[in-house]
């Protein structure tokens, strides 16, 4: 429900009235716009089901695997019109369902699609092998035969079906490696991906290569820990689901699921900061490098500008290493250290979709080999988020660009000490923590005393930047080595530092001379970025002796270090703004909705001219109270008082429920209270603020009125997603892992939501109430179609969620549920409040008492044979006694010496009795 047009339906009504030409103009634009929509969301929202089976892997030696797959199965493949398929690799640390969304998605492109946990993730056996051609690999070449016998997948030839593979992170490298051993593969769409696994997690800026590279501890540690369950893959469009949890199946609790040989190579390299041979043989057989020039399936490379992990540096080696198929490379926001922008993501798809229809299909014009980039350009005034500008190349430059422009730096040389065994440590990114560690990037540690800083003059003109800038250092070391730690940061006119997505070049350097004059220029490569450093700015170059992400040594020692005598030069490329089909469609209905603004404009000015002579004031007094109703009445036009007058407050801390009979007024209430109606009189207060259409305030409430309502077509997760998005908040506020842990749908969240049943609806709709965990929930008859389970837990998460110092206002008819469920009750009754306070006051004394007995039927005659007993009651095998005044004492004693035993007397009056004693007047309202 949309909380804006209903809270301005009666004020639009009479404009619309007097103005029918106007709206049949609108109308006819509204029509238009959903008409190009609806092509566009239609295409390609083809139906599929799906089929789970255990499939053997690879026979590697000693080592069987069974790997848990999912098939996709697009309604438009058939025997008689078999389709392409596609196999989807999950991220390291996940599994099939990480990978669901993207599945769905291709699948609803009319692809067959096949989607597996890898050997030692999820559900299937094995270990962890690191993308091995004997395992992994090979166990996906598996995967092609088996799609070669499936009926519904198209074939090339016998043996050969027509397949592309696609992946992110871990899943990338193994896309790569896959085409490289098997030349069935059409296709290949690797994103933020490896291309020497050595190389990336010992790399070294100045070419030496892993053996005297810097170990990047914190992302090894990150990486060994997801062998118990924490998922680091990245996808666009993949599910956020948590892989299942992984039991240890190496028999080493330091191993975990991982093989004994990639076990022993982490511990070594994480006890000494230094790779031994057969470390860097291991790592490298598990690297696509090896087998680029085997590969003969275009290739569209996607890598991350975030990513201190796979830095677009190993993109630009895999471009370069596949000489025998068409490739393209494209880079944008996001990586393993940043979440790419909205446009981004529909960039990729668009990118990813088109590769593959043409190679697949034959559909559309050759992609070509054009260079695709985006460039951050501030924030997303619908989302919050990152906001990109995409740009293209005619062709892949490299990392040196069309073009370089050099840059000064000066400085004289500085001594810096290096800390014992790495601590304390400068702080750049922080790997692992997505969007937080791209907020952090910006704002980079650099410690006094471990760090030398180089400037240079203003800059005279803008210089957009787009690869890797160069530059040479000189170092002098008491002990001849040295490890470093470059950084290129912008530094702009009033002082503030920006370090492009917190990326560093680690450098070692060895002989070195213990004077500095005696040191020659080591030419230095900084990693790879997309940035515009702004006329007046200026570069300023640190060289740091520590970094938290990376090994150092232990000994602690002091460096001199200075820069070479060559200037920092800075790639340039010369491109053109990209604008593709989705950026072109959103500025068609962009036009669309405006034509449409400007065609109501004037039903919506008298409406804000009134909310501006209202008074908008904060009421201090009820600055922290979620919820205050005040006077509240609401009469229609035909004369009805749905409410008369009702007040109450809702404090943190409490579940309060609005009971009151059909037509007592209860609906109306909760609508007025939330803005879609407006009242006759009184107003409700959401923490002191009047609450009008659109009010600020409202995004500290949650609610579900008058039922669930959602777009079929799409499931559930994509439902919460729209609906988050429209809201304009960061998507970090939204805590949807814990929403949908509340929602309890498991799987069937991805499902389309015409699938669901009523219950499966309701249950959604909560979600969507609780999505960013506002401080006041209101839900209107929330456990309607709930079985008695699921009702169960609603009843502890609403106590839960109100112990956090939130409060919620449950409106239902269950008033046993109510009773177990809220602190508090308001009752109104034809409009009026009839009682409010903590439901142990409403309840009140008992009237009549339970007697919880050995025997029912004797104890029943002994009471009756007892004096001034009124009345004599079953509930089930108790008895309802109403004592009119006889001594509770003496009614036991008359049971025991009759020989009953009596295991409790307890007062019996529920909520129920007191509601019905509060509305015993027997008039029921009308449905309003």
């Amino acid at each position: 429900m949309s909380t804006l047009a209903a809270g301005s339906r009666s004020r639009l009504r009479d404009w619309f009235r007097r103005h029918p030409g106007r709206v049949i103009s609108a109308l006819v634009v509204v029509l238009l716009a959903a008409g190009v929509t609806i092509w566009y969301v239609a295409d390609g929202d083809i139906e599929y089901r799906t089929q789970n089976r255990t499939i053997d892997g690879a026979p590697a030696p000693g080592e069987p695997a069974r790997l848990d797959t999912t098939l996709y199965l697009p309604e438009t493949a058939s025997r008689a019109n078999p389709a392409p398929a596609v196999l989807v690799a999950h991220g390291f640390g996940g599994s099939k369902e990480s990978v669901a969304d993207t599945a769905g998605e291709l699948a609803g492109q009319g692809y067959v699609v096949l989607t597996w946990s890898a050997r030692g993730f999820g559900r299937s056996t094995g270990l962890i092998h690191l993308n091995h051609p004997d395992y992994e690999i090979a166990d996906a070449r598996r995967l092609v035969d088996w799609l070669a016998q499936h009926p519904h997948v198209a074939r090339d030839a016998a043996g050969d079906p027509k397949v592309a593979v696609t992946g992110a992170s871990y899943g990338g490298a193994l896309a790569l490696s896959l085409a490289g051993r098997d030349p069935r593969i059409d296709a290949v769409v690797p994103q933020v991906t490896w291309h020497d696994l050595a190389n990336a997690f010992l790399p070294e800026s100045t070419g030496a290569g892993p053996e005297q590279g810097v170990f990047k501890r914190m992302w090894a540690g990150l990486f060994f820990t997801t062998a118990s369950g924490f998922p680091l893959g990245l996808g666009f469009g993949s599910a956020s689901t948590a892989p299942e949890a992984l039991p240890a199946a190496s028999g080493n609790p330091a191993c975990g699921r991982f093989a004994p040989d990639v076990c022993q190579a982490y511990l070594e390299t994480g006890t000494t900061g230094r790779p031994g041979k057969g470390t860097v043989a291991l790592l490298r057989a598990s690297s696509p490098a090896g087998v680029l020039e085997r590969i003969t399936a275009p290739t569209l490379l996607v890598q991350g500008l975030a990513d201190s992990l796979f830095p677009l540096s190993e993109a630009d080696a895999n471009a370069r290493g596949i000489t025998n198929a068409p490739v393209r490379v494209a880079w944008f926001s996001g990586g393993h250290d940043g979440q790419p922008s909205a446009a981004d993501e529909d960039r990729v798809k668009y990118l990813s979709l088109r590769w593959l229809n043409h190679y697949l299909r034959g559909i559309g014009d050759p992609p070509g080999a054009s260079f695709t980039y985006s460039r951050a350009t501030g924030v997303d005034v619908n989302t919050y988020g990152l906001a990109t500008t995409g740009f293209v190349a005619d062709r892949y430059p490299g990392l040196d660009g069309d073009s370089r422009t050099a840059v000064h730096v000066r400085g004289r040389p500085q001594r810096v000490a290096n800390p014992p065994d790495g601590t304390p440590a400068a702080i750049s990114t922080l790997p692992g923590l997505g969007g937080f560690s791209s907020v952090v990037s910006g704002t980079s540690l650099d410690l006094p005393g471990q760090h030398a800083r180089f400037l240079s003059e203003p800059l005279p003109e803008r210089v957009d930047v787009v690869g890797a800038p160069r530059l040479s250092v000189r170092a002098a070391a008491p002990d001849g080595e040295a490890v470093l730690f470059v950084k290129l940061y912008d530094l702009d006119r009033s002082g503030k530092l920006t370090l492009p997505n917190g990326l560093v070049a680690p450098v070692r350097l060895t002989n070195l001379p213990a004077n500095i004059a005696d040191a020659k220029p080591v030419p230095v490569t900084l990693p790879t970025v997309v940035h515009r450093f702004e006329a007046g700015h200026r570069l300023l170059v640190v060289v740091a002796t520590s970094d938290q992400a990376y090994a150092t040594p232990p000994e602690p020692v002091v460096h001199t270090v200075a820069l070479g005598d060559s200037p920092v030069t800075l790639p340039r490329v010369a491109a053109a703004p990209l604008a593709g089909p989705v950026a072109v469609l959103r500025w068609v209905l962009a036009g669309l909705v405006a034509a449409l603004g400007f065609g109501i404009v004037a039903a919506v000015l008298f409406g804000r001219w009134r909310h501006r002579r209202q008074d908008r004031s904060v009421v201090a007094e009820y600055a922290d109270v979620p919820l205050v109703v005040r006077g509240l009445r609401k009469e229609y036009a035909d004369g009805f008082v749905a409410v008369s007058k009702v007040d109450f407050t809702v404090r943190r801390g409490q579940v309060v429920g609005l009971l009151g009979p059909n037509g007592a007024g209860k609906t109306t209430a909760l609508r007025t209270l939330l803005g879609l109606i407006q009242p006759t009189a009184g107003d409700a207060l959401v923490f002191g603020h009047r609450l009008t259409p659109g009010a600020p305030v409202l995004s500290r409430l949650g609610a579900l009125v008058e039922g669930p309502g959602f777009l079929p077509h799409l499931s559930g997760v994509d439902n919460l997603r729209l609906f988050w998005r429209a809201t304009g908040r960061p998507w970090a506020d939204a805590r949807f892992e814990e929403v949908l842990e509340i929602a309890g749908l498991g799987r069937s969240v991805h499902r389309k939501v015409r699938t669901y049943s009523h219950g499966m609806k309701q249950r959604l709709a909560i979600a969507q109430a609780m999505l960013g965990m506002p401080e006041l929930l209101v839900l209107d008859e929330p456990t309607d179609g709930l079985d008695p389970p699921q009702i169960a837990e609603m009843r502890r998460v609403l106590r839960d969620y109100a112990d956090e110092q939130r409060a919620v206002l449950v409106s239902s008819h269950l008033l046993a549920e109510v009773e177990q469920t809220c602190s508090h009750v308001v009752v109104v009754h034809r409009g009026e409040l009839v009682a409010a306070g903590p439901v142990a006051d409403i309840v009140g004394d008992s009237p009549t008492v339970l007697f919880d007995v050995t025997d029912p039927d004797r104890a029943e005659r002994a009471l009756h044979e007892l004096g001034g007993v009124a009345s004599v009651g079953r509930d089930g095998a108790q008895l309802v006694v109403d004592l009119n005044g006889t001594p509770r004492a003496e009614a036991v004693a008359a049971l025991v010496g009759a020989g009953v035993g009596v295991h409790r007397v307890v007062p019996r009056r529920r909520l129920e009795d007191a509601f019905l004693s509060l509305v015993s007047d027997g008039t029921v309202g009308s449905d309003r």
